[in-house]
């Protein structure tokens, strides 16, 4: 696979709790610079990236991030939010504790909920995979597919662990034709990138490929 071919793939990702705006605007220069699919950066910057890159990459937040548990009045609020100050793409967290009480319609509902609150912006659904049963996992493969959410994504990258190439083989074969897969959280580098992409991935959430290629061009 060509290397423009996998960066187009990422969303070029700096979540961590201390991020500063010059950190921010790197990774939004590093994003334009190799034609990653979007940055992935925390709700309190996206107004800030989005008047930077001034359409040249696409913005990209998380909302019930990273533990899913706010209410889905919060979780509405926030994608409405995002979207209002320029986001392009909204990652929600699913509430992990309805999952282990079997509230699958809830689930359904407030995806579907979120999904409006976006208006018309992509929305991934991270199901945090490393807390799940594989019965789980195909539960929820169903639902986001009901639910009209334009993706499923394996994890946040806090729950203490990431995407595996077999939670991905599994969402391939379970969620429907519309849903695409967004792997993310440990993706080592760029021939980890590539085995998930071959394995059905459509997106890649990571900062690990740029600094690969970066490091690459000495």
């Amino acid at each position: 696979m060509e290397l423009k071919e996998i960066l187009r793939k990422c969303d070029h990702t700096l979540l961590t709790q201390t991020a500063t705006w010059k950190e921010i605007r790197a990774l939004c220069d590093d994003g334009i610079k190799y034609g990653c699919a979007s940055v992935c950066i925390p709700a309190s910057y996206v107004r800030q990236a989005a008047d930077y890159v001034a359409g040249r990459l696409p913005v990209c937040t998380v909302i019930g991030f990273p533990n899913g548990y706010d209410t889905t009045a919060a979780k509405c609020f926030m994608a409405a939010d995002a979207v209002e100050n320029g986001a392009d793409e909204v990652d929600m967290v699913i509430n992990l504790g309805w999952v282990k009480d079997e509230q699958w319609d809830a689930l359904c509902a407030e995806i579907k909920d979120v999904k409006a609150a976006c208006k018309g912006k992509l929305l991934k659904v991270i199901i945090e995979t490393c807390l799940l049963t594989e019965g789980e996992k195909i539960r929820l493969c169903e639902i986001v597919t009901a639910s009209g959410a334009d993706y499923i994504k394996t994890s946040t990258g806090f729950g203490g662990g990431g995407a595996t190439r077999e939670d991905v083989a599994l969402m391939k074969g379970h969620v429907g034709p519309h849903v695409k897969i967004k792997a993310a959280g440990g993706i080592s580098g760029l021939q980890d990138a590539e085995a998930f992409l071959a394995l059905g991935a459509d997106r890649l959430g990571t900062s690990r490929v740029v600094k690969a290629v970066k490091a690459m061009e000495g």
